[in-house]
């Protein structure tokens, strides 16, 4: 029986996108034995999950390098046939290096690619020739499976739909307006606009952590019309959230996490791209979805692979030069 390890130590969105390695992996080894590494924090969205058997949890923040240490003894231990490094930082190079397993397989980007059994080419896909994430991922695999890409999955369980279903007794949307990075993230004042043009026959939530609940309540508390708003930051684990989002008439996210949410549940989706192009790969995956972008031509889009604290130009105008209409849309179709 095949023994393998995946590492993803990235955030949210990152690691969601990497289960499509996990599904793949147990399509074609059903029998093997998958564990997956990341970070801490991130462990809450694998709870019940069937195809998991354990998940090893690298603390970053508290003794790091002890940890690290820590880790790469319990792998060793664990003497795995397949390591798969999804990332390309030098730490979990070296944890690849050093895991003791038969094949160890990452990107060449990473700078202790050297010391692997494979090495693969990490590709940034362009306008013209975009190639989504999970395809690079899948990149890794694909001499040991097939070339076609598998999309995320996530498992809410029973307790999860349980938990979020005194708040599907309406027609409803979601909406997660924030994002760590500002020029990846809609404003708030357009949220605002686009919410106050909306039918008040769907109930809004607004989701994201606990963090952003003051964010939230800003928007919340400077709508005029009709709606009834609720704000649930930090109410709702990432799967509950999942689970919540599973079902709403449309659920309205930046290029951030709650992307990969919707994804992983086929849950439709409009996700709107400011600093950052879909191209970059991480387009939504979403039966229905849709790409909500600014019309002008803009010199300065994208400005970089990920998003930044401040617009570089100081005017904003892939954010600003979007209307509520375009957001309409995707609801109305």
């Amino acid at each position: 029986m095949k023994k393998i390890l995946i590492i993803q130590t990235a955030f949210i969105g990152d690691v969601i996108l990497a289960t499509g390695i996990i599904e793949k992996l147990h399509r074609f080894f059903p029998e093997a034995t998958i564990d997956l590494l990341l970070r801490k924090g991130n462990e809450s969205l694998f709870i019940g999950h069937p195809f998991l058997n354990q998940l090893i949890i690298w603390d970053k923040q508290k003794k790091k390098f002890i940890n690290l240490f820590n880790v790469i003894r319990k792998i060793r231990q664990n003497k795995y046939n397949f390591v798969i490094n999804i990332q390309r930082f030098s730490s979990t190079g070296i944890i690849t290096a050093l895991s003791g397993a038969t094949n160890k397989i990452g990107f060449h980007k990473n700078p202790f690619s050297f010391l692997f059994s494979k090495s693969v080419e990490h590709k940034i896909g362009t306008k013209d020739h975009p190639i989504h994430e999970i395809e690079r991922n899948n990149f890794l695999i694909s001499q040991i499976t097939d070339n076609i890409a598998e999309k995320p999955k996530l498992y809410p369980q029973d307790k999860d739909f349980e938990q979020v279903k005194k708040y599907k007794n309406i027609s409803y949307i979601c909406i997660a307006p924030t994002s760590v990075w500002k020029t990846k993230q809609y404003p708030a004042n357009k949220w605002i606009e686009f919410i106050n043009l909306l039918d008040s026959k769907y109930k809004v939530y607004l989701l994201g952590a606990t963090n952003d609940y003051s964010a939230c309540e800003e928007i919340k508390n400077n709508i005029k019309a009709n709606i009834d708003i609720e704000n649930l930051c930090g109410k709702l684990n990432l799967l509950q959230s999942t689970a919540l989002m599973k079902d709403s008439k449309m659920n309205y996210v930046n290029d951030s996490a709650p992307l990969h949410l919707a994804s992983a549940i086929n849950a439709a989706v409009a996700v709107i791209y400011c600093s950052t192009i879909s191209a970059f790969g991480f387009e939504p995956l979403s039966e229905k979805s849709f790409i909500v972008e600014t019309k002008e031509k803009l010199n300065c889009r994208p400005c970089g692979l990920h998003g930044l604290k401040e617009c570089p130009e100081k005017h904003f105008k892939c954010a600003y030069s979007i209307n509520s209409q375009q957001l309409q849309e995707s609801l109305n179709s």
